[in-house]
C-alpha cells in the first residue's frame, strides 16, 4: 500500500530499499537513513560496476548476500535484482520528486563529479559531458527517458505486495518530516 509521508511506522525496519529516478537522491537518503538507524547502506552501484563501467560478473551473488543479512538498507534499481531487493524489504522509500527537481539534481551533480574528477565505483568517474549528444543511457538523459518508469514499477510492485509500506515522498521537506517525526523516535530507547 502507497502512504504519504504521514504515515506511522508500527516498528523499526531492518530491510530498507529506496526508489527514484537517476539522479533524485536515493544514495544519499540511503546513507542518511541507514547512519540514523545504524544499518549498513549497500551501495548497489558499487556493487554493479566494477571497471571501465563493465557490469561485475559477482553482481548478482553479491546482491544475495547482502540480502541474506538481516539489516541493510540500499537503492532499487537494476532489472536483474529489483524484484529480490523489493521481496526482502520491510520498508519501502519512494522519492517521487518534481521532474524539475529530478533535473536540477542530477545536472548539478553530474557536473561537480566530472570537473572534480572524482572517482565513483571501482575506479570509474563521470564520462564526459560531450557524450550527452550522443550517448542514450547518459546520466542526464537516462533520468529525462526514464522519469516515468518509477512510477509504472511502484504501482506494480504495491499490487504484487500489498502488505509491503511504501511511502511516497514528493519532496525534500517531506522526507526531512518523516526522519524528523517517525524514523528518529524509533532509535531512541
Amino acid at each position: 500500500m502507497i502512504f504519504g509521508p504521514g504515515v506511522s511506522l508500527q516498528s523499526r525496519p531492518a530491510r530498507i530499499v529506496v526508489a527514484g529516478t537517476s539522479g533524485s537522491g536515493k544514495t544519499a537518503l540511503a546513507t542518511r537513513i541507514g547512519s540514523i538507524l545504524g544499518i549498513e547502506h549497500v551501495e548497489i552501484d558499487g556493487l554493479f560496476h566494477g571497471p571501465n563501467w563493465t557490469p561485475r560478473p559477482t553482481f548478482e551473488s553479491d546482491v544475495d548476500k547482502f540480502l541474506a543479512r538481516p539489516s541493510w538498507i540500499t537503492e532499487w534499481q537494476y532489472t536483474k535484482v529489483r524484484d529480490r531487493l523489493a521481496d526482502r524489504a520491510d520498508l519501502f522509500l519512494w522519492l517521487d520528486l518534481p521532474r524539475s527537481t529530478v533535473m536540477r539534481q542530477v545536472t548539478i551533480r553530474t557536473l561537480r563529479r566530472r570537473f572534480g574528477r572524482h572517482e565513483l565505483w571501482n575506479g570509474n568517474i563521470e564520462p564526459p559531458l560531450h557524450r550527452i549528444f550522443f550517448d542514450r543511457e547518459y546520466i542526464v538523459r537516462w533520468a529525462w527517458s526514464t522519469y516515468r518508469l518509477t512510477t509504472e514499477r511502484v504501482q506494480r510492485l504495491s499490487v504484487r505486495r500489498p502488505e509491503l509500506a511504501i511511502v511516497r515522498f514528493r519532496s525534500h521537506s517531506d522526507v526531512d518530516a518523516w526522519i524528523a517525526h517517525q524514523l528518529i523516535p524509533l532509535t531512541r530507547p
